[in-house]
């Protein structure tokens, strides 16, 4: 088998600077690219770069880096104006899960930077549905990262039904260049991690309603049962339960009634309850 080519692209841009766009330009730079943040106001603009600068210094201290950390920054920019994505190889969108917005800022990178290759950071939405906006939809696929992304070992190349085949390879050789591994899969709703892993949650929340069990055992199943590194209601906590329930109804949506969200999901959600985030949701944190 040939090796798949690494050359990551020498500017890398990332729409949406939270915390996941924030963790694929702390990844970039790391590799050695120049990466630009784009966020929707010079003030978001301003807490994004400083996001990128906390987790470059995290890793720091743990003895992760190579080089000093005046190197990435002097690597790193960030704007209000999407004109700034100009001559980037790659522009990531981490925008939240609303396809109209992703749509939206993806036209505008492509506008200003016609030969790059877009990637979507969804997690469940359709390729082909954020494609049909663009002029060029064969630029498109998906490159679905996890969070943190720093730590996470897996990046989804998720592939459209126009995408060009030689991005494919392109991407997956950029994902190995991160030191990460790439699963490849087809644009059908929930991809392959998204799908298994809202199934196992929703089982999860709906035993805890049934009074089967705790949330901590029920976790706690998962993680010594079955060797998962975290539970499933913790996990939904980190996610974000509003992020959980987003991606629960749009797969009910397409994939029927055994994806429909358990009550107690809509409850906390409706609470204000939404995990990590905001300090309580299955868990107090």
């Amino acid at each position: 088998m040939s090796s798949l080519p690494t050359d990551l692209p020498s500017q890398v841009g990332v729409h949406g600077g939270g915390r996941m766009g924030a963790g694929i330009a702390h990844s970039f730079l790391v590799a050695g690219s120049s990466v630009v943040v784009v966020e929707a106001s010079v003030d978001a603009a301003a807490q994004a770069r400083q996001r990128v600068l906390d987790s470059l210094a995290a890793a720091h201290e743990r003895g992760k880096l190579t080089a000093p950390l005046d190197e990435y920054a002097a690597r790193l920019g960030t704007s209000a104006d999407a004109g700034a994505l100009a001559g980037c190889g790659l522009v990531v969108e981490a925008v939240p899960e609303d396809p109209a917005l992703k749509a939206q800022v993806l036209t505008a990178a492509e506008a200003v930077a016609p030969d790059a290759v877009l990637a979507t950071n969804t997690s469940s939405l359709s390729i082909d549905g954020i494609a049909a906006h663009l002029a060029r939809p064969e630029h498109l696929l998906g490159l679905h990262f996890f969070n943190p992304v720093p730590a996470s070992a897996l990046v989804e190349v998720v592939v459209g039904s126009r995408t060009d085949p030689d991005l494919v390879t392109r991407a997956q050789g950029w994902v190995a260049a991160l030191g990460k591994t790439a699963i490849t899969v087809t644009d059908a709703p929930g991809f392959a991690s998204s799908r298994l892993g809202v199934a196992i949650a929703l089982e999860a929340m709906r035993m805890l309603e049934e009074g089967v069990a705790s949330a901590e055992d029920i976790d706690t199943a998962m993680t010594l049962g079955y060797r998962h590194p975290v539970g499933p209601l913790r996990t939904t906590d980190i996610v974000g339960l509003d992020v959980r329930l987003a991606i629960a109804e749009h797969l009910a949506r397409e994939l029927g009634p055994r994806f429909e969200p358990p009550q107690v999901l809509r409850d906390l959600v409706a609470d204000g309850r939404l995990g990590r985030k905001t300090g309580q949701g299955f868990y107090q944190w």
